[in-house]
Formats: structure tokens, C-alpha cells, sequence
């Protein structure tokens, strides 16, 4: 039986760079760009869906892009320095479009006749609320409040959390890349074969090329190739859907977007604030704040770190409440939360460099305020994304499931626990999409708007749906007799700062701010 035998690893033995460990420079800021370039496909997506909505321009859907790339980058560094310290980028979130929504279909603001003044308000509108909102994981996570519920996690209970991390995404895969497939289909397969089949070829001396840049390589192949496609007239006459997607020229990005613009706080005027619309708003960073706890205990597994104990779990998300904060003063038009695609790319390219990502965040603030230039890269095709979606998503998925060699899946208790948190984690979540739509229509459907937004979105978030499931199961049944089958005897050192020596090498804080700050 030894020859079968794969005992429990606290850290992936599979990686070439951990999280303080360094590529060499030229490789570093080539995987730096790689991020950049995959971090657009959300920073594209999110406004393409909610300015036109707010009746906004494509000059105004550039400037949001412009605006939501660098706060993103300034989101992502403070992360990198001061929070978790993890290599994870900070971008958009789609867990506040269902808020939002309810702010855009507001009737005060829908009287409005003027399509650019309505814009206008409905940004303020936005900004307010999510500067309210933002104080939720502010509070939580500096009061150590957040840590401290995180006591609650095992192995059992987190495994099905960060699986539906990627698993949960599943609409952005597969149905987005189907749009395309002429260009989705090649881009997949493309990924495929750099990223497992290539890997180990080596045109240029020692640097595995293929496997560290799978993205950037692809990308560009793919990207030449739908340029093709739209010049010679491909798509001419086709379904509206598939110009859309198809098509290279059609973002309306390029010749809408300023050559340079600096955004600022309170770009669009001063914020207006509405119980209603906070208290909506609330929601979407409740959600994005269990994505984020799942998102990191990836990114911890995927860099070769130790899981993030609860204090330094607390500590990233009182950054990530800071993150919410600055994006309601500039005016993202959205929410903050980790990127879970680029969480992936450190398994993918096997590299996870915290440096990497800091650089990373470099690109987004640089490229942000050169408009045009950046426009060029955020037009590459959504199916291009989806593609690499596909990819990375399923491997967040599986960093997740790994977890559970630390339980006794033998045992009934934790097959149950596992199977039923996984399965209504992704089937609550589609019942209430199906109901739902951007005029606010949700399942839940009573005359407070706010009260509806806030609860179609928490059960519209399949970690979250996890996480409740996962972790009221796991403390309610059999907790005593359960402690060695649910992998606490493993866990239970990572829960304080001083459990485990290796937490001071990859959490302490940078420029001695330990002594200010002392963890617990």
C-alpha cells in the first residue's frame, strides 16, 4: 500500500517561486503585464454592463474602465504591502452589480430625462452607497471581529468555500466563450496546450517559456487572429450578440478614451447618500468578503504560504473595506474584491512571486492614466477571457478541494457535509439567477427594494451559499467526536499568528510596522 500512499502536505510542493521568492527581473515584469492583461477582462466587462445602463457614453464607459483599473492598482499594492500580503490582485467585483442595479432603476433617479445627467447621479448614487458600505468590512476586520467568526473554518468547512470560489463562476466560462467559438474554441485549446503539453520545451535556454507566459503568448496568437477575422469581413452581417464578441473593433474603446487622464476623488462630483441604496450596497461587501477569505486561503496554497491565521485574515480585509472606500471617492462604479482568475495564473505559470503582483499593480495605475494605450489592451475579445476562464477558475476550484487531504473523507459526516455544501452552493445560487434581472426582479420580490437587492444577492453568491452551509453543518453535527476526522489536530496552528514560525516569514509586516502593530 506505500507505493499509493500521498500523505497530507501543508504546502504545494510544485511551484518554482514562492511568495518571497523572486524571479529574475526581466521575468518578473513580463509575468507583471501577464496579470495586467488578464485582470482586464473583468475591469472590461463590469462597466460594459452597468454605464450603458446608468446612461452613460462610451466616453464615460473609458473613463469608468480608466478610473476602476487604477483604483484597482492602488487597491492591489496596499494589499501587497499592508494587508494579507498575499500575491492577489485586487479588481471589479460582479457581486455588486445586483445592488447596483437596484440604484439604477431608482425611481427618483429614473425621472431623470437627461441620459448624461442621469449618468452623473447615478454614479454619485453608487458612491455613495458603497462609501456607507465599506465601513461593514472596515469595522470587521480591524475590530478582529472577522477573525475571530474564522475560528468557526476547519479544513471540511473551507474546502466547499473556495472550491465554489471557482466553481461558482462557471456562467463566465464556457456560455461566454460559446458567444465566439470560432475565436473562444482555439483560445482554450491554445492554453491548453502551452500551459500542460509544452511546459517542459525550452527554446530559450533554461526559461521554461510556455509554461510561464501561456497567457501572454495565447492572447497575442488569438487576439492577431480575431483582427483577422474582423478585417477581412467575417462577421459582417451577423447576429448583434456576435459582433459584439467577435469582433475587435466594436468596444469603442480606442477612439473614445482621453490620451491622458488622471482620475481623482470625486471625479463626478460629490457623493449622494441614501439609507436604502447603503444598506442594499451592504450586501454585495458581505459576499465579496467571503469570495475574497475563500480567494485567499488559494492564493496562501498557490504561493507556498502557510494559510493566512486569523489576525492577518482580519488585517486583509480591513484593507479590502479601505479598497471599497476608495472606490466609492474616485468612482469605480463598482466594488472591490480579489481576482480570482489571477489567484489561478499563480498555479498555471507556477509562479508566486508577491513582487510579481506588486509590479502588477504598477501596469494598472501606469496603462490607467495613458487612455489610449490602455484601451488598445481592453479590447481584446471577452471570449479571449473566457477561454482562460475556463482554465483558471477550475484551478481555484481544485486548490480548494485539496483541502479536504487534511479530513477523513471515509467518514459519512464529512461526504455529507461536503457534497451538500458543493451541490446547494451552486444550485441556490442558479434558482435565484433565474429569477433575476437587471430591472431588479429577483426572487425575492417585496416593496422594499433595498431589502430585496440585499437578499438576492447574498443567496445569488455561491461561496457565500457554501459558507453557510458548509459551516453551520461543520460546528453543528458531531463537533466533539469530529475534531481528528474534520482536520482540526492540522488546522488548528494556523488559526493564531505565533502557531506556526513560518507565519512571521510570510505575513510580518514591511518597514518594521510589526512594532507598531503586533499580531495576536
Amino acid at each position: 500500500m506505500a507505493e499509493y500512499s500521498h500523505p497530507p502536505m501543508d504546502q504545494l510542493q510544485d511551484l518554482e517561486y514562492c511568495i518571497d521568492s523572486n524571479p529574475p527581473w526581466a521575468e518578473t515584469i513580463l509575468l507583471a503585464f501577464q496579470n495586467y492583461i488578464l485582470m482586464l477582462g473583468t475591469s472590461v466587462m463590469i462597466p460594459t454592463l452597468l454605464v450603458h445602463a446608468m446612461g452613460g457614453s462610451n466616453g464615460d464607459k473609458a473613463r469608468v474602465i480608466q478610473t476602476l483599473l487604477f483604483v484597482s492598482g492602488i487597491n492591489t499594492l496596499l494589499q501587497a504591502l499592508f494587508g494579507t500580503r498575499l500575491p492577489a490582485v485586487v479588481g471589479g467585483s460582479f457581486a455588486y452589480v445586483i445592488p447596483i442595479a437596484y440604484i439604477i432603476n431608482d425611481s427618483s433617479l429614473q425621472r431623470i430625462t437627461d441620459d448624461h445627467e442621469r449618468f452623473i447621479q447615478t454614479m454619485r448614487a453608487i458612491q455613495g452607497a458603497l462609501i456607507v458600505a465599506s465601513s461593514i468590512q472596515i469595522i470587521l476586520g480591524y475590530s478582529q471581529v472577522w477573525g475571530l467568526f474564522s475560528r468557526f473554518f476547519s479544513p471540511l468547512g473551507i474546502a466547499p468555500v473556495v472550491g465554489l470560489v471557482g466553481l461558482g463562476l462557471f456562467q463566465r466560462g464556457f456560455p461566454l466563450l460559446g458567444n465566439c467559438v470560432e475565436i473562444g474554441i482555439p483560445m482554450l485549446l491554445l492554453v491548453i496546450g502551452l500551459s500542460q503539453y509544452l511546459k517542459h520545451v525550452r527554446p530559450f535556454r533554461d526559461l521554461p517559456i510556455f509554461e510561464r507566459f501561456p497567457v501572454l503568448i495565447s492572447v497575442t496568437i488569438i487576439w492577431i487572429y480575431s483582427v483577422i477575422l474582423t478585417a477581412s469581413g467575417a462577421y459582417r452581417g451577423k447576429p448583434y450578440t456576435t459582433q459584439i464578441s467577435c469582433r475587435t473593433d466594436r468596444a469603442n474603446l480606442i477612439s473614445t478614451a482621453p490620451w491622458f487622464k488622471f482620475p481623482y476623488p470625486l471625479q463626478w462630483g460629490p457623493p449622494t447618500f441614501s439609507a436604502g441604496h447603503s444598506f442594499a450596497m451592504m450586501s454585495a461587501v458581505l459576499v465579496s468578503m467571503v469570495e475574497s477569505t475563500g480567494a485567499y486561503k488559494a492564493a496562501s496554497r498557490l504561493a507556498i504560504a502557510t494559510p493566512p491565521p486569523a489576525y492577518v485574515l482580519s488585517r486583509g480585509i480591513g484593507w479590502q473595506g479601505i479598497g471599497i472606500l476608495l472606490d466609492g471617492l474616485f468612482g469605480t462604479g463598482t466594488g472591490s474584491t480579489v481576482s480570482v482568475e489571477n489567484v489561478g495564473l499563480l498555479g498555471l505559470t507556477r509562479v508566486g512571486s508577491r513582487r510579481v503582483v506588486q509590479i502588477s499593480a504598477g501596469f494598472m495605475i501606469f496603462f490607467s492614466c495613458l487612455g489610449k494605450f490602455g484601451a488598445v489592451f481592453a479590447s481584446i475579445p471577452i471570449p479571449i477571457f473566457a477561454a482562460l476562464y475556463c482554465v483558471l477558475f477550475g484551478l481555484v476550484a481544485s486548490v480548494g478541494l485539496s483541502f479536504l487531504q487534511f479530513t477523513n473523507m471515509n467518514c459519512m459526516r464529512n461526504l455529507v457535509i461536503t457534497g451538500l455544501s458543493l451541490f446547494l452552493g451552486i444550485s441556490i445560487p442558479q434558482f435565484f439567477n433565474e429569477y433575476w434581472n437587471p430591472q431588479h426582479h429577483g426572487l425575492v420580490h417585496t416593496n422594499a427594494g433595498w431589502f430585496n437587492a440585499f437578499l438576492n444577492t447574498i443567496f445569488s453568491s455561491p461561496p457565500t451559499v457554501g459558507l453557510i452551509v458548509a459551516v453551520f453543518l461543520d460546528n453543528t453535527l458531531e463537533v466533539e467526536k469530529s475534531k481528528k476526522d474534520r482536520g482540526m489536530p492540522w488546522w488548528v496552528k494556523f488559526r493564531t499568528f505565533r502557531g506556526d514560525n513560518r507565519n512571521e516569514e510570510f505575513y510580518t509586516l514591511p518597514f518594521n510596522l510589526n512594532r507598531f502593530f503586533p499580531p495576536t
